[in-house]
């Protein structure tokens, strides 16, 4: 199922930023409001996609690295941020991460984990790489919204894609996190204008 997410990530990827998206949308005014009273110097960005937060984390960040799976989605990134702070790199995120241990002091993951089914491997990942204190921000799609079985999804040639999923509840990303030595420091609901339940999840984690 993950190569088949990949391929429709590929196949997403040049019209990401222009179809009309409120996850997205959402998603890129969560992470500002969350981090922008934060300092954070070096950040590992794990599902970069096309740079939507890249171009914010950047303003703030001397050094950013970011991963994704897509190799499309990835070129569109470096065709839009034009930054020597900024290396982007082609990982399957469920393998090892070729990026140094315990060099970074903020780790940000956005809408992402729902295509990953073994979210053990992500927190021990992310405890790994990150300075001691380090934060880790998560922001997915709220497990609610999936119940209801929302899904990423986009029109190509007028056929409507769907992405698969991994389901995954607020304990799991939770309990995960703990058990990779993260403590939760906050959690937040959000709602996208007058919708009847909120539409994204996230956390910030801080490593023990």
């Amino acid at each position: 199922m993950f190569e088949k997410i990949k391929d429709d990530y590929d196949a997403w990827a040049q019209q990401y930023d222009i179809d009309a998206n409120p996850t997205r949308d959402l998603d890129k005014i969560v992470t500002i409001e969350s981090l922008s009273r934060m300092d954070f110097s070096n950040v590992l960005e794990i599902g970069c996609g096309t740079g939507k937060n890249t171009e914010w984390l950047i303003t703030k960040a001397n050094r950013l690295v970011g991963l994704d799976f897509s190799k499309k989605m990835l070129a569109v990134a470096l065709k839009k941020i034009k930054s020597d702070k900024v290396d982007f790199m082609d990982v399957n995120l469920n393998h090892e991460w070729p990026v140094n241990d315990y060099s970074f002091d903020l780790a940000t993951v956005n809408l992402t984990l729902e295509h990953i089914e073994k979210l053990d491997h992500i927190f021990w990942s992310l405890h790994k790489k990150l300075t001691s204190g380090g934060k880790c921000f998560v922001c997915e799609l709220h497990p609610h919204k999936q119940a209801e079985g929302s899904k990423a999804q986009f029109l190509k040639n007028g056929v409507k894609k769907e992405l698969d999923i991994y389901p995954h509840s607020e304990q799991d990303y939770i309990q995960n996190a703990q058990k990779a030595g993260f403590e939760l420091l906050s959690k937040k609901d959000w709602w996208n204008n007058n919708e009847d339940m909120p539409r994204l999840i996230s956390f910030l984690f801080k490593k023990l």
